[in-house]
């Protein structure tokens, strides 16, 4: 998270129980989490090519505070990048390719591929 002139603000009824501060800062990450008493980071995950850079962190950041700990999530699969090839892939084998782009560039995609075939 990068350091925002936003107010605080609070967000509740995500969870029944749970309270969630969004709270801007400008200094590490765990050093952060230390000064307000968190004991866990949670980190989201979109693709594969994010874990990379997220385990050099977690591991820089294991060194510099011993005592917090990162726990990934990953992404709902609504909100992943998607390849383009795996997209011609699924229209290449007749699978629906609607979910994943436009109305115009599927019609155009579906019929560039039976043309192939």
């Amino acid at each position: 998270m990068t350091a925002s002139t936003s107010p605080k603000k609070r967000l509740t009824g995500l969870y029944r129980h749970a309270t969630i501060d969004v709270v801007p800062f400008d200094s590490l990450l765990v050093k952060f989490a230390a000064q307000v008493g968190a004991s866990v980071i949670i980190r989201g995950l979109r693709a594969v090519s994010d874990f990379e850079y997220e385990f050099q962190m977690v591991a820089m950041n294991q060194r510099l505070n011993t005592e917090i700990e990162t726990v990934f999530l990953m992404a709902d699969p609504r909100h992943q990048a998607i390849s383009s090839k795996l997209v011609k892939e699924i229209a290449l084998l007749g699978g629906d390719i609607a979910p994943f782009t436009t109305p115009a560039v599927a019609q155009a995609l579906v019929k560039r591929c039976k043309e192939k075939h």
